[in-house]
């Protein structure tokens, strides 16, 4: 089953950006992601329509965050993403006649809504500003052992 890694993806570009003033094309941000630019873009748009990031054409132009980092959650970028499906389970049959699948599905339907709130509580606690500090925390780390930020 192929995993949905956009969240993860476009949290990595944002703060790669967040780090390097100026603007970053489309291209750059693709090799970063491992996709495609056609696929930056589109992600990145929706990223722009709430505010998140600025758009630049032409040569110089590219992409540049437009936002606070310490007003921006996880789930706020989750959002902007078109909310995509959290939880890879689900039930067999949604429309079941048997009474014993019927209450296999009932008690699955709570406990996967019942996961899927708390996650998304939790990706509204924490803030890109989080993620920054962090990776700043371990870059100082790494480079007092002398290693870069991507590599062990």
């Amino acid at each position: 089953m192929t995993r949905d890694s956009r969240l993860s993806g476009v949290l990595h570009v944002l703060l790669h950006m967040a780090q390097q003033p100026g603007p970053f094309t489309s291209e750059t941000l693709a090799k970063a992601m491992d996709t495609n630019p056609v696929v930056i873009r589109r992600i990145m748009a929706g990223l722009r329509d709430l505010g998140y990031v600025h758009s630049e054409k032409g040569h110089g132009g590219g992409w540049t965050l437009a936002c606070d980092l310490s007003n921006v959650t996880l789930r706020d970028v989750y959002t902007a993403l078109g909310s995509p499906t959290l939880l890879a389970m689900g039930n067999r049959t949604e429309a079941p006649g048997c009474l014993v699948e019927q209450a296999v599905n009932a008690a699955l339907d709570q406990a996967f809504h019942d996961a899927e709130a708390l996650l998304l509580s939790r990706l509204g606690e924490v803030t890109l500003a989080i993620l920054a500090d962090d990776f700043r925390r371990r870059l100082g780390s790494r480079k007092l052992q002398g290693m870069s930020a991507h590599h062990a």
